[in-house]
């Protein structure tokens, strides 16, 4: 849709193009100057209406530009706070994450270190278990041996003792029967070769 100046620059060059041109000449024309300055006039009076109105479509069109600026920089600044938001809770992940690694490690390390302190002092105290059993046995062969070595003596003691309360018991039954050993003694003769 052309605006009203357009219509009228349009109307002024219907009517020029309508001109006859003056005699013996292809660039000049001959106007009515009348109708010329009538259309002139119309021209400049929808000239401010159109300016106007332009005016309007151009300020409408920086208030509209300045909306868009406003709502631009609005979404920008949006956009770079939620990105270093996003970035300071990246920064803040990776940092937890490191401390937790550290943490992890720590901890690896350390129970590893009591673990490892753990089964050297298992294995020195099974040695000193094993010494002090060792130990206790030793003392216990030694207090056999010498058990069985005073009993083997007290034995043979008690043994010796008892062949010899035997023997005396033999002599005394023997004194209280004097005859049958004589008789035996002499049965034995008897039978026996003579002795010279």
């Amino acid at each position: 849709m052309s605006s009203k100046i357009e219509q009228m620059i349009d109307e002024i060059e219907e009517y020029i193009e309508g001109c006859k041109p003056q005699f013996m000449s292809t660039t000049n024309i001959i106007v009515n100057r009348e109708e010329m300055d009538s259309l002139l006039r119309e021209l400049r009076m929808k000239t401010p209406e159109e300016i106007k109105r332009y005016q309007k479509i151009i300020s409408n069109k920086e208030a509209i530009l300045n909306d868009a600026r406003e709502k631009a920089n609005a979404m920008i600044d949006e956009a770079t706070a939620q990105t270093n938001e996003l970035v300071s809770e990246h920064e803040i992940m990776q940092q937890a994450y490191e401390q937790a690694n550290e943490v992890v490690s720590a901890a690896t390390a350390q129970a590893q270190e009591i673990l490892d302190n753990a089964t050297i002092e298992a294995n020195n105290l099974r040695q000193a278990a094993l010494q002090y059993m060792d130990d206790l046995l030793a003392h216990l062969d030694g207090v056999l041996g010498e058990a069985i070595q005073k009993s083997t003596d007290h034995y043979e003691g008690l043994v010796g003792a008892l062949n010899q309360y035997r023997d005396v018991v033999q002599s005394n039954r023997a004194e209280l029967h004097p005859s049958e050993d004589a008789a035996e003694a002499a049965e034995g003769q008897e039978g026996g070769p003579d002795v010279i």
